[in-house]
């Protein structure tokens, strides 16, 4: 039995989000229908074209044959109405994750600048801190730090970036400049929660400085810099992030000056889609672009030493 094409459509919009009820929000059909549409394209198949993962659906390799011969079907019924001029192949949803600051300069003007050529691409980017998933149902992109252990994925490395300590001006007045690491133990950390750290190359800090204690923690990075700047204690940040602030100070840079890699993993079958290898260049050139604020090297104030 032929599968049927409205069915393959189904399964290309389950396979993208992983659950059977944004692909049926997308649809504009409802719960029960994409399930039966589901199992109507299995019947056809003869096997499983979805398995269960961790927070939803992924496809099996028999679906993964499936969702190729849909993304074509999807092309095609794109050409329709479009006699008169090429088709922008770039065009859907893309799925992605990938740090906090990562997405908000690095991932963000990427894709502000594709979507200008490209208005039909739609890019969804959750902010998270943690390791590469082994299972990344309804994901095409995930940007992580550190090198990730992962199966049934391509990883790459995209750059690396550079963490020190910081400090605000206000702060220094009133508390002083630690000359040495010993002294910096005397002041408290702003820093990602203890308990809630997933990625084991975040821990320079408290491994560093074992006795310097925490003062505010969040698991958002954009509040350790604010924190930071508002005089909460000590900061470990990503020198992109803090270098913009002319009120931060970096304290002991020969001290502290933590080199991380970033690392985006794909679903082998992501790169098939236009709209994904875009994505990903994009990403890529911004990464390269931005280079040399990632290890901290743009120019900053001088600022006085202490005296001894």
């Amino acid at each position: 039995m032929n599968p049927n094409p409205d069915d393959l459509l189904v399964l290309l919009a389950v396979s993208r989000s992983g659950k059977f009820t944004t692909a049926a929000q997308a649809l504009g059909l409802n719960h029960t229908t994409v399930s039966r549409r589901i199992a109507a394209l299995e019947k056809a198949l003869g096997g499983r074209v979805l398995a269960r993962a961790a927070g939803g659906w992924e496809v099996t390799d028999l679906g993964a044959q499936a969702v190729a011969i849909a993304e074509q079907v999807e092309a095609a019924v794109g050409l329709l109405g479009q006699a008169d001029r090429a088709p922008d192949p770039i065009t859907g949803v893309v799925r992605m994750t990938a740090t906090d600051g990562f997405s908000a300069y690095i991932a963000a003007p990427a894709v502000a600048r594709l979507r200008r050529e490209h208005p039909g691409l739609s890019v969804e980017i959750v902010t998270v801190t943690r390791r590469a998933l082994q299972q990344r149902s309804g994901l095409d992109i995930e940007v992580v730090v550190g090198e990730p252990q992962v199966h049934r994925a391509e990883a790459f490395q995209l750059g690396e970036y550079v963490l020190g300590m910081y400090a605000s001006r206000a702060y220094l007045d009133e508390y002083g400049m630690p000359a040495t690491v010993d002294k910096l133990a005397h002041h408290q950390l702003v820093y990602f929660v203890d308990s809630m750290l997933q990625v084991d190359d975040l821990d320079a800090p408290r491994r560093l400085v074992p006795a310097m204690r925490d003062g505010l923690s969040s698991t958002n990075v954009f509040v350790h810099v604010e924190a930071t700047r508002a005089g909460a204690g000590v900061g470990f940040l990503p020198c992109f992030m803090a270098d913009l602030h002319d009120d931060l100070v970096r304290l002991l840079p020969e001290a502290f000056a933590e080199r991380l890699p970033y690392w985006m993993v794909l679903r082998p079958d992501s790169m098939r889609r236009p709209a994904v290898a875009a994505v990903v260049q994009a990403i890529r050139d911004q990464t390269v672009v931005q280079r040399e604020a990632l290890l901290g090297r743009r120019t900053r104030r001088s600022w006085p030493q202490p005296s001894h």
